[in-house]
């Protein structure tokens, strides 16, 4: 049923949001995309993406990410070119089941024509078809997300450091997010290394800092370790290290289990319940978000067999001997600085006491937050990436 005059005028924010529409902000995977946006009172409407355009439609099916805010929060956004991201920070606007649609939609959408803007975009290297989100001019820094985890992790990251003077690039590693997702990759720190190089070389920058959590601080590690001459300095936010103890199951995952992610049958009405109930706060703010992203590429083929590949690699990961983690670790270059968190349940604060006997020119800055401080506690986290990242 078509919009009547009236409801258009409730809804005149959302018409001057998609007039300024510029496609060159955003990335659309397979070129067209349903954004449904909730208005409260004043109603409810598609922005469907297509052929480079965006108009206002009727709402049909099911979308692509939802927005939702209150009538006065949409008339905000359409006044002020930065209010769409303040807004999403403040948690006065939502948006839910695919983040790289959603807060893309707010760049494209914000009529912002800084060069140091908010931008999505698709980068095709020797090796990848990588998805990133950038900000900002100055000194880079490439940051890696976590196991299960994309780019937009680092959202609060872009929002502290852009002002700083850095120009924030976060990617999404091949297997996860919006990126590619081989069935022919490793799916191991190496091979994630090389991807962050393609990356770098891809964008024309020589030199970078490095910014990993969980997952994404073994692939900082390892580049670091593997390209030296390429990584200024390296922040690891609780990383993920070769285990310690002896892995009791390290038999069984020589097998090559991931191969069952292509079979595995997955539909999203029985996984998210389960994982909604294993994560604490998943229905709430940058939690639920961060869920609806794991979940966009865990019930996919490829995403599953991605994540259990790659959660396998992290296992398997050998401490000593030559090749083992922590006899190469005390052979690091660039200076790095460790951001523990005081509750992280999965790489507790108790592994700091080897890292400083590792490499004891490392730095260190406990927080009291879980395994995610760039989200958890993003004020004290940017505070000290950027006076470390400075000097």
């Amino acid at each position: 049923m078509a919009a009547t005059t009236t409801e258009e005028q409730d809804l005149e924010p959302l018409y001057d949001l998609v007039a300024r529409f510029d496609p060159g902000d955003i990335d659309v995977p397979g070129g067209r995309a349903r954004i449904r946006l909730n208005a409260g009172d004043a109603g409810i409407t598609d922005a469907l993406i297509e052929g480079g355009i965006a108009r206002l439609v009727p709402v049909e099916g099911d979308p692509d990410a939802v927005l939702s805010a209150e009538p006065d929060v949409w008339a905000e956004i359409s006044r002020d070119v930065r209010a769409g991201m303040a807004a999403y920070r403040a948690g006065r606007l939502r948006i839910r089941q695919n983040l790289h649609l959603g807060v893309g939609f707010l760049a494209a959408t914000s009529g912002d024509t800084d060069p140091k803007r908010l931008r999505f975009e698709r980068v095709r290297t020797a090796n990848h078809d990588l998805a990133i989100l950038s900000a900002g001019e100055g000194i880079p820094l490439i940051c890696i997300h976590g196991l299960g985890g994309t780019k937009s992790s680092f959202l609060p990251t872009v929002s502290g450091l852009v002002p700083e003077g850095f120009r924030v690039i976060s990617v999404d590693l091949p297997g996860f997010g919006d990126s590619h997702k081989p069935a022919s990759g490793r799916y191991d720190a190496p091979w994630f290394a090389g991807a962050v190089i393609e990356l770098l070389d891809e964008l024309g920058i020589e030199r970078a800092n490095l910014a990993g959590n969980s997952m994404g601080g073994r692939v900082a590690i390892e580049t670091g370790l593997l390209h030296r001459d390429r990584v200024e300095r390296m922040v690891l936010l609780s990383p993920a290290l070769a285990w310690l103890k002896d892995r009791g199951w390290k038999w069984l995952l020589r097998m090559p289990l991931p191969q069952l992610g292509f079979i595995q049958p997955t539909p999203r009405r029985i996984v998210e319940p389960v994982v909604r109930r294993l994560v604490p706060g998943a229905n709430e703010g940058w939690t639920a978000a961060g869920v609806d992203e794991f979940l966009r590429s865990y019930v996919t083929s490829s995403g599953r067999y991605a994540f259990y590949e790659s959660a396998r690699r992290i296992y398997m990961d050998e401490p000593h001997g030559d090749d083992g983690l922590w006899t190469r670790l005390a052979t690091m270059a660039p200076e790095t600085m460790f951001v523990w968190g005081r509750q992280d349940q999965l790489v507790p604060i108790s592994f700091m006491k080897h890292v400083e006997e590792a490499l004891p020119s490392a730095r260190h800055v406990e927080l009291d937050c879980g395994h995610v401080p760039q989200v958890e506690l993003p004020g004290p986290t940017n505070q000290a990436m950027s006076q470390f990242l400075r000097g």
